[in-house]
C-alpha cells in the first residue's frame, strides 16, 4: 500500500469513526462514552462538531481512534483464547468478562 492509499484509508477511518460516534452520543450518551471510552469533555466536544469540521479532523493524517486497552487478558478474551474453569470455550461468558475488565479500565480512567 502506497503513502497516498494509506492516507485515503486514514480519512475514510477517521470520518467513519467521527460519524458513529457523533451519533452515538447524540442517541445514547452514556452508552457512548462507555463504548467509546470517552470523557464527558471529549463527547461534548464531538457531540457539537459541524460537518465541516468533521471533514477537516477527518483529513488528518493522525487516526483518530486508537484500541482502548493493552491488557493481554482482554485480548484473549475477546479473540475466544480463554478458557473456562472446566476447560471449555465459552465465547458468551468471556464476552461479558471482557466488558467488565474494560468497564473497570473505563473507571479508573475517569
Amino acid at each position: 500500500m502506497n503513502t497516498d492509499a494509506m492516507l485515503d484509508e486514514i480519512r475514510d477511518a477517521n470520518l467513519t469513526y467521527l460519524m458513529l460516534a457523533q451519533a452515538l452520543i447524540r442517541k445514547d450518551r452514556a452508552q457512548a462514552l462507555f463504548r467509546l471510552g470517552l470523557s464527558e469533555e471529549v463527547a461534548d466536544l464531538v457531540a457539537g462538531l459541524t460537518a465541516a469540521q468533521i471533514l477537516k479532523i477527518a483529513a488528518s493524517n493522525m487516526l483518530m481512534c486508537r484500541f482502548r486497552f493493552d491488557d493481554e487478558v482482554v485480548w484473549s478474551l475477546l479473540t475466544g483464547h480463554g478458557k473456562s474453569r472446566d476447560g471449555t470455550n465459552s465465547a458468551d461468558i468471556a464476552g461479558v468478562h471482557a466488558a467488565i475488565l474494560m468497564s473497570g479500565h473505563l473507571a479508573r480512567a475517569a
